[in-house]
């Protein structure tokens, strides 16, 4: 391997977690119910929030399998994630500009952020194989997890130290300063991701004549990807499973905060407990490479989703702050462990020859069930009144999620992936 490929890889993690923490998981949840939101009637502010999630996992959903199978026939993974990348890091600097009733305004940056962020992520993900070995990629899947965990954290700190000593540092406002913080990580997101760009390399698929093309031979390679989708069974009901889990996993992610605010818990509070979650996770990120040598990996990704079940059950209890602070712990004991498996556990089952192609299709089935954690906590909340209730119908998606990992074979399925012809 590639050491200086390797950290450079690993570094886009520690660039890009900015966004998932500040803006998708502390900051901005708070800073949309109480400032962009702020007139908005009872849980009105929540169950907007889980629909601006709705819409940008549908646009990730319809863009991500597309440019996938374009970067890997043009051999482009790289360029893609840089353009993906600003736009994102653009979109969330433009959030400095959200003042208070401007859900609308706030909802399409983020809208827009996302599809950035999830964009970049798609051929981010699509690079493992080219910077590590069938035998290292559990390892450095863990440890870009675990950057990514210690990279989000540091900036999450700075930006809590902004946001809560606004006065002592000359901001006018806690709403100004927590406008330049969305500036502050639009800024970290570019910066750190120069080495990802600079040293990564990849070997190309293949060539095009031009932009019209690569989109020709890369819809056609969706439609081939499709049609031998039952050429690898095991993949399929990997597939099937992570659909349910990462659901599941991500719809806690976004919505914990604006839960949390939505019930009362004090805003130094949420984001104070998601800062513990960044520097539990990075430690135990990397202790989940021990947990999954030991455990075999399938059985860590279990352990970790049961986990996820008492997560959801206590937060259905939550009353308190103390108790944020406990489910932010357990959050970060298997939150990135979880993730980084089941992104590596994937990589180990699709194609060699089109991991962005593959990684797209995944984007593409799984952003599309992604629609469904917001949009059910939304739903359930809009038609109960209770955001309770919304975070206790997420226990389905980990439990099916569970039963049907169960009926995967990973070493049969790691043999369906290399036993067959790459599409041409």
């Amino acid at each position: 391997m590639n050491t200086k490929a390797v950290r450079s890889w690993i570094m886009y993690d520690w660039a890009n977690s900015a966004f998932a923490t500040t803006v998708m998981a502390a900051v901005m949840p708070v800073f949309y119910k109480t400032v962009a939101g702020a007139n908005l009637e009872g849980n009105t502010a929540e169950n907007y929030w889980g629909y601006t999630q709705t819409i940008a996992m549908i646009f990730v959903a319809l863009l991500c399998p597309v440019l996938g199978a374009i970067a890997d026939f043009a051999g482009s993974k790289v360029r893609f994630l840089s353009v993906f990348m600003v736009i994102g890091a653009l979109a969330t600097a433009a959030m400095g500009l959200v003042g208070e009733d401007d859900w609308l305004f706030a909802s399409i940056l983020v809208v827009i952020g996302t599809i950035g962020f999830a964009a970049s992520n798609t051929f981010y993900d699509g690079l493992i194989t080219e910077v590590s070995t069938p035998e290292t990629l559990n390892t450095v899947s863990n440890k870009g997890y675990a950057m990514g965990y210690l990279g989000g954290g540091l900036l999450l700190l700075i930006n809590l130290v902004m946001i809560e000593g606004w006065e002592k540092l000359g901001f006018p406002s806690k709403t100004v300063a927590t406008q330049i913080v969305f500036v502050t990580v639009g800024i970290w997101w570019i910066v750190f991701s120069l080495p990802i760009m600079r040293n990564v390399k990849e070997t190309p698929q293949g060539t095009a004549a031009g932009v019209g093309d690569a989109i020709q031979r890369g819809m056609q390679r969706i439609g081939a990807t499709i049609r031998t989708l039952k050429s690898y069974p095991e993949l399929l009901k990997y597939m099937a499973s992570f659909w349910f889990f990462n659901d599941g996993i991500n719809t806690v992610i976004v919505m914990a905060t604006i839960y949390g605010a939505g019930i009362g818990i004090e805003t130094s509070d949420l984001i104070a407990a998601l800062l513990i979650t960044q520097f539990v996770g990075y430690p135990c990120t990397l202790l989940f490479i021990k947990v999954a040598a030991r455990l075999g990996i399938k059985k860590s990704l279990y352990s970790s989703l049961f986990v996820y079940v008492i997560i959801v059950i206590l937060g259905f209890f939550m009353e308190s702050a103390l108790h944020f602070y406990l489910l932010a712990v357990l959050v970060g004991v298997v939150q990135g462990g979880s993730q980084a498996t089941a992104r590596s556990l994937y990589a180990s089952l699709v194609p060699p020859s089109k991991t962005a192609e593959f990684f797209g299709f995944l984007s593409l089935s799984s952003k599309f069930a992604a629609v469904a954690g917001p949009a059910v906590f939304s739903i359930v909340g809009s038609i109960t009144g209770s955001s309770r209730l919304g975070i206790l119908a997420l226990l389905a998606f980990f439990i099916i999620g569970i039963i049907l990992l169960a009926y995967v074979n990973i070493e049969k399925g790691r043999e369906e992936a290399v036993a067959l012809e790459p599409i041409k």
